[in-house]
């Protein structure tokens, strides 16, 4: 985790450009996974300042823009900039979750992140899901009673 940080650290120093873009629960649930993920790949890359020539995206598939590129399997593994850009992924999502747990505490978001590790699904089982939690997740279900967060 330390190690993540601090190449993070070092990719936003170093990279000609880095971009991220955050799709909410709702979006993610009206769309599907796949199809969120491929459109947030495609505002991050647009948003590239300078822009990119070419991209390269983690996956098998490529989403559908004017700019060339294409879709590795396993990218983080074959490609120094996918690596790279899955360490900023993770250290700004992880963040993310970690400030979530302000406006919805006793979740535990600080330490699970979102992942469905056995702490957040015993949560899961004794709490209504937050607004941050996406009904498609499966062990959120349908539930239409959210935990809005206190404003004071």
């Amino acid at each position: 985790m330390k190690e993540r940080e601090e190449l993070y650290e070092i990719i936003c120093q170093e990279a000609l450009a880095v971009s991220t873009v955050s799709m909410s629960a709702e979006l993610v649930d009206r769309l599907n996974v796949l199809q969120a993920s491929l459109q947030g790949m495609k505002k991050a890359v647009e948003r590239l300042n300078p822009k990119a020539d070419y991209a390269l995206i983690d996956g098998n598939r490529y989403p559908e823009m004017k700019l060339p590129g294409e879709a590795l399997v396993k990218g983080d593994s074959r490609s120094a900039s996918i690596a790279a850009a899955s360490i900023v992924g993770k250290v700004v999502r992880d963040r993310v979750m970690q400030g979530m747990e302000c406006l919805y505490p006793g979740w535990g978001f600080e330490r699970h992140k979102g992942y469905p590790t056995q702490e957040h699904r015993e949560i899961l089982q004794k709490r209504k899901p937050s607004m941050i939690h996406r009904h498609s997740f499966q062990y959120v279900g349908n539930s239409e009673d959210l935990i809005q967060p206190s404003l004071f």
